[in-house]
This record gives C-alpha cells, sequence and structure tokens, in this order.
C-alpha cells in the first residue's frame, strides 16, 4: 500500500510538472490533455483524468506547486533581511531573481492568473500585505507618508511588468540581477522619507 501511494503521489508530481512546462511554452489555450500527457511520457490522458476531475483541477494543483517553488525561493530571503526596506528590497530582488531560476513556473502563472483560470491566494493576497507593510514601515518612521493603497497598486503593477517582460525572454544571469536591483533602488527612492528641511 506505501508503495502504490509513492507511486501514485509520484505520478500526480509529473503530471503536474508537465502541465506547467507545457502551459509556459504554449499558453492556457492550448494546453491540452494530449500535449500533456505527451510531454509527461504518458501512453495516453486517462492517467491524467485519474489523477485528476478535470482541467480545474489540475490547474489548480499546478498553482498550488509553483506558489510552494515562489515561497521556496524568495521567503528565506524575505525572512533574511532586516527592517522593512531591506524586507521590500529583498522582495523585489528575488522576485526578479524567480525568473532565472524558475522561468517555466513563472510563465505558466503569469498565464494561469491573466486567463483566470485558477485562482493564485498569493497573487490575490498582494495588495493587502504590501498595504499592511507599507503602513506599518510608516508608523516607524522607515517610509513617507503615502496612500498606502495607491502605493501597492503601482508597487504590484511595475512589479508584475518587468517579471513579465523577464520571464518572456530571460536575461543572462547579471542582467537580471541589474534589473532587481535598479526596480528595487526605485521603489525605496519613492517611499524614503523625504530629507529633514525639504519642502513638499
Amino acid at each position: 500500500m506505501q508503495a502504490r501511494t509513492f507511486t501514485e503521489s509520484g505520478r500526480r508530481a509529473q503530471i503536474v510538472t508537465a502541465a506547467i512546462e507545457v502551459i509556459s511554452e504554449v499558453g492556457f489555450a492550448k494546453a491540452s490533455f494530449s500535449r500533456i500527457a505527451k510531454h509527461a511520457g504518458l501512453s495516453s490522458t486517462g492517467m491524467i483524468s485519474y489523477h485528476f476531475a478535470g482541467k480545474d483541477d489540475l490547474l489548480a494543483a499546478c498553482v498550488a506547486e509553483i506558489e510552494e517553488v515562489t515561497g521556496g525561493f524568495m521567503g528565506p530571503r524575505i525572512d533574511a533581511a532586516e527592517g522593512h526596506v531591506a524586507q521590500l528590497r529583498a522582495y523585489v530582488e528575488s522576485n526578479v531573481a524567480l525568473v532565472g531560476e524558475h522561468p517555466a513556473a513563472v510563465r505558466a502563472l503569469i498565464d494561469i492568473v491573466k486567463n483566470g483560470a485558477a485562482q493564485s491566494a498569493a497573487v490575490n493576497g498582494r495588495l493587502a500585505l504590501f498595504e499592511e507593510h507599507f503602513r506599518t514601515g510608516q508608523a516607524a518612521g522607515v517610509f513617507r507618508p503615502f496612500d498606502t493603497r495607491t502605493v501597492a497598486i503601482a508597487f504590484t503593477t511595475g512589479l508584475d511588468a518587468v517579471v513579465a517582460t523577464a520571464a518572456a525572454a530571460v536575461p543572462e544571469p547579471t542582467e537580471l540581477a541589474r534589473l532587481g536591483r535598479e526596480l528595487a533602488d526605485l521603489y525605496v527612492r519613492a517611499t524614503a522619507p523625504d530629507p529633514e528641511g525639504d519642502s513638499a
């Protein structure tokens, strides 16, 4: 029983990985079960139907896997940063760096979310997360006064644009690192307190 469970779990993971790679290559709309089965080395689509109730179920599993990969990559880098400003920088730089480490996962998630094929709790929860981060940073005096909702929207929109552009044609590692630093610098400067004595 344990061996069978392990085999079925491994097969399910194999299908999810294949689905993510197919979506990243041809897009959600063209990611048919037959394409996924062929990519996974399966003899038929029946094995996919055995493990997943339908395409929505498979897509939900893909999103869950991508969120786990994303969290595993970005989480330690953000947690290691001390203070609001350092964490803001770590979030931006690690999100851009994620493109180089897991390009297929990033492209697949972008396409899935863009087409409304499945929901991502991590993506949907970012605005509230950033608003709270900016509010507590303002209370600590490390961010200047601004409307946290507006800045959170601008932050996510700009970051998403850079990530999507990089994912479409992944730059060399040094260039990708430069993009992350440049964008992080921009956000840090934009949210920094005004120097004493400056007038609005």
